[in-house]
């Protein structure tokens, strides 16, 4: 999956007070596009040196490290001294072959959203301040603290004997399928969601849910909660035609159109591919059936 990035090192702890230095990582976006240092087909990620307007006054603030090399995020507008930058739009990191600009791009993104989102207090609307010692801002007035917002979402591979059942969304280009997936609302178990996406969704009735893995994806903020759950192919599909506007069952050597292996819910749906899915050694069971 995207995050995977061996041998690269990802560390997303936050270092207060750290000066940029001249070989640190810059990420400056616009919009949804990131401004890359671009050499044919091949991409990497600009230097502080390759902006010498960069002074002590320039709005940047620390995100985290690869390799070990910090990487900030940078506010003003950057003049480069090289004539080979372009913004890329983020859907690159589909098709990148380094994981590691991938990951970081937008795992940045994430948190250049979190930082745009609250530059003012939700509870009396003052503007906020970041935190000295941790990643998180305050309120220069009531000093509420605001951390990093990740959402709780479940993807379900709902399975019946060899068949895989997969869905088309609204928003999906072309004849695209996935999973079922949906966001944990308010009072809601994993568990509780996960049946409650699939019933509106699609119509059906699930049993034996097992915990998979999980998977952070930054484009929405969320932590992606990954089961494999059980359901008879013989129940009426209804599809709820608003979010889904499509689903059937599907047999390993007939696959549609579907996700890559970068997410968590095209790795499911290559493992049931090759046979794999049930009686995995990374499926386990979390003990609750509904």
């Amino acid at each position: 999956m995207i995050q995977d990035i061996f041998p690269h090192r990802f560390n997303n702890q936050y270092i207060a007070n750290l000066p940029i230095g001249e070989n640190d990582f810059v990420l400056h976006y616009h919009e949804n596009s990131l401004l890359m240092k671009t050499d044919g087909e091949a991409f990497g990620l600009p230097r502080k040196k390759d902006f010498p307007g960069i002074s002590e006054r320039t709005g940047r603030t620390f995100l985290f490290t690869l390799d070990d090399v910090p990487c900030f995020l940078v506010w003003d507008e950057l003049t480069a001294k090289e004539p080979n930058f372009a913004y890329q739009e983020i859907s690159f990191f589909r098709t990148i072959e380094q994981p590691e600009i991938a990951w970081v791009s937008i795992a940045g993104l994430h948190l250049v959203n979190w930082y745009t989102q609250n530059r003012f207090c939700g509870t009396c609307g003052s503007r906020t301040e970041h935190k000295h010692n941790e990643r998180a801002l305050v309120c220069t007035n009531c000093q509420t603290t605001i951390y990093p917002r990740i959402s709780p979402a479940i993807i379900v591979a709902i399975v019946s004997s060899d068949k895989l059942l997969l869905a088309r969304n609204a928003n999906f280009r072309g004849n695209w399928f996935s999973l079922i997936a949906g966001y944990v609302d308010v009072g809601e178990t994993l568990e509780e969601a996960l049946a409650r996406e699939v019933k509106e969704e699609v119509g059906l009735d699930v049993k034996n849910i097992q915990y998979y893995k999980s998977q952070p994806w930054p484009l929405s903020g969320s932590m992606m909660i990954g089961f494999v759950a059980e359901a008879d192919e013989h129940q009426p599909i209804r599809v709820d035609g608003n979010e889904i506007v499509e689903a059937a069952w599907f047999s390993r050597d007939h696959l549609p159109n579907h996700s890559s292996t970068i997410s968590i819910a095209g790795e499911m749906i290559a493992k049931f591919e090759k046979g794999e899915l049930q009686g995995c050694g990374e499926v386990k069971s979390i003990g609750s059936s509904l």
